[in-house]
């Protein structure tokens, strides 16, 4: 059952993704990226699958942490780390988000859902995915 909603979260942010090649077969510049921008629409296409659209995770076939009220985000280098490079069933968006998705997305997760760090995030503070 948690490979089941596993893979209906990344069905559903797999809409939002930039196709694998072009009409005449040729790779697109920006295949397997998120068409989305904007933290809050980046959220929405891709994370509230999981976490909700409360921001407060799930539990049942897997189990989604809440990002409501969550302590890790103090530090925009954690949320930068679990999105780049994944963590247990999240998945590593770093190939899929650009710099400034992964900025926008990061802001809005620190700034909702009963969070309230105001600090700049940089895409200086992004490490790329690992080969």
């Amino acid at each position: 059952m948690r490979t089941k909603a596993l893979v209906l979260c990344i069905a559903a942010s797999m809409m939002f993704v930039a196709p694998a090649h072009t009409e005449d077969g040729a790779p697109p510049s920006d295949a397997g990226r998120v068409t989305v921008t904007g933290g809050e629409n980046i959220y929405k296409a891709i994370c509230q699958g999981c976490h909700m659209p409360d921001g407060k995770g799930a539990t049942g076939a897997g189990r989604y942490p809440s990002l409501a009220s969550n302590e890790n985000l103090e530090y925009p280098e954690y949320a930068i780390f679990v999105i780049t490079h994944g963590q247990k069933a999240m998945p590593a968006m770093g190939d899929m988000l650009t710099d400034q998705q992964i900025v926008d997305v990061v802001t809005y997760i620190r700034t909702h859902f009963g969070n309230n760090y105001t600090d700049e995030v940089t895409a200086d503070q992004i490490v790329p995915p690992w080969p």
